[in-house]
C-alpha cells in the first residue's frame, strides 16, 4: 500500500503550477477530507491575483461554446486559463452528468488551460462551496483567469455575482423570448451582455432590445460601467476577441474606480457565509436524531414554532461546532 501524499504537500506544488496536485486537491475538497482545510487556509493566502468571470445565462444560449472559444481567445493572447464548469446533479450519485471536460475536449491537451466540471448538489444559486475552492486553487496554482460557467437555472443564478469580479449574461435567440434574461431575472446582474449566435436572422433583434433596456435602466454620472452587448457567433468564429476585450475593459474600470474592493468584500461575505451554512447543515445531519427528536415533535404538536426550535437547536450545537472547528 503506498503512502497518501498529504494535502499540505500537495499545496506546496499547487503553489509550483502542478495541475496534478490541483486536480488532486479540488478531489478532497469535494469529497468533504478534513485534512485538506489547513492546505486551503494556507493556500487562500497565496490568491487575488487572478481575474474571475461568472458566465450565466438560460440553457441553451450556448455558454459552453462561449467559453471555448473564449479560452482560446485567452490562449492567444498569451494568458493561462481555469475553467469550473458547474453542471446540474445527478439525483442519485450527485455527480457531474453534463460532461463539459468532454464538450471541451479541443482545450485538454493545453498545458495552459484547466478545466474540471462540478456538481451543484442541490445548492442554490448554482454555486456549491467546492467550485469557490477549486476558484481558489486555481487562483494559488498560478492560472491568470479563472472562468465559473453556471448551470443558468434562473433567478438563483444571480449567485454568480457575488463570487465573481466580472459577471456575463449569455443570451442566444430564438429560445422562446425576446430577452430571456429579463424572464430569468439577470438582467441587473450583467457586466457584459452576450448575444450568442450572433449569426441568425433573428439575433438582430435581440441585440437591439437588450441595449435599449440597458438604457433606460443606466445610472447617470461619470465613471459608470455602460455594460457592453457583445454579439457572439461560434459557426462565424466571431466576437469572441470583443468579449476579451470587454472583461479586461471592465477589470480595468474596477481596479480605476475603486470597485474592486467592494466586489472582493462581497466575495468573502459570499464564502463565510456559505461555510457556515456547510457546518450547521451538516452538524444537523449528523446529530439530527440526538438533538432534534424531541424539538421536532414540539413543533409538530404546535407546542414549539419553527424559529424557536431553530434557536434552541443552534445553542444546542454550538458547543459541538466549536469542538470540531
Amino acid at each position: 500500500m503506498t503512502n497518501r501524499i498529504s494535502s499540505m504537500k500537495l499545496a506546496e506544488r499547487v503553489q509550483e503550477g502542478h495541475v496534478r496536485a490541483i486536480a488532486r486537491l479540488i478531489t478532497r475538497v469535494e469529497s468533504g477530507d478534513p485534512e485538506v482545510r489547513q492546505a486551503m487556509a494556507q493556500l487562500y493566502k497565496c490568491t487575488g491575483r487572478a481575474h474571475v468571470v461568472g458566465i450565466t445565462g438560460v440553457p441553451g444560449a450556448g455558454k459552453s461554446t462561449l467559453v471555448t472559444q473564449l479560452v482560446l481567445e485567452y490562449r492567444a493572447s498569451g494568458r493561462t486559463v481555469g475553467v469550473v464548469a458547474i453542471d446540474p446533479s445527478s439525483p442519485f450519485s450527485g455527480g457531474a452528468i453534463l460532461g463539459d471536460r468532454i464538450r471541451m475536449g479541443e482545450l485538454v491537451s493545453d498545458p495552459g488551460v484547466f478545466i474540471r466540471s462540478m456538481a451543484t448538489r442541490g445548492t442554490l444559486g448554482g454555486l456549491a462551496r467546492p467550485a469557490l475552492d477549486a476558484v481558489d486553487l486555481l487562483d494559488a496554482g498560478g492560472f491568470d483567469v479563472v472562468l465559473i460557467e453556471t448551470v443558468g437555472v434562473g433567478q438563483d443564478e444571480v449567485d454568480i455575482v457575488r463570487a465573481a469580479h466580472t459577471t456575463v449574461v449569455v443570451n442566444a435567440p430564438g429560445l422562446g423570448d425576446d430577452i430571456q434574461a429579463i424572464k430569468a431575472g439577470v438582467l441587473e446582474i450583467a457586466d457584459i451582455h452576450v448575444v450568442s449566435k450572433a449569426d441568425r436572422p433573428d439575433s438582430n433583434k435581440t441585440i437591439q432590445e437588450l441595449k435599449a433596456m440597458l438604457m433606460m435602466s443606466l445610472e447617470p454620472g461619470e465613471g459608470v460601467w455602460r455594460v457592453p452587448v457583445v454579439p457572439t457567433s461560434s459557426e462565424k468564429h466571431a466576437g469572441f476577441g470583443e468579449l476579451m476585450a470587454a472583461i479586461d475593459l471592465h477589470a480595468e474600470h474596477l481596479e480605476r474606480s475603486g470597485e474592486i474592493t467592494e466586489r472582493r468584500r462581497q466575495i468573502a461575505l459570499t464564502r463565510v457565509v456559505k461555510v457556515a451554512e456547510e457546518i450547521v447543515r451538516d452538524n444537523f445531519a449528523r446529530d439530527s436524531r440526538s438533538q432534534t427528536e424531541e424539538l421536532l415533535e414540539k413543533v409538530t404538536q404546535r407546542q414549539l414554532d419553527p424559529h424557536g426550535a431553530a434557536v434552541t437547536l443552534l445553542k444546542a450545537m454550538k458547543e459541538t461546532i466549536h469542538e470540531s472547528h
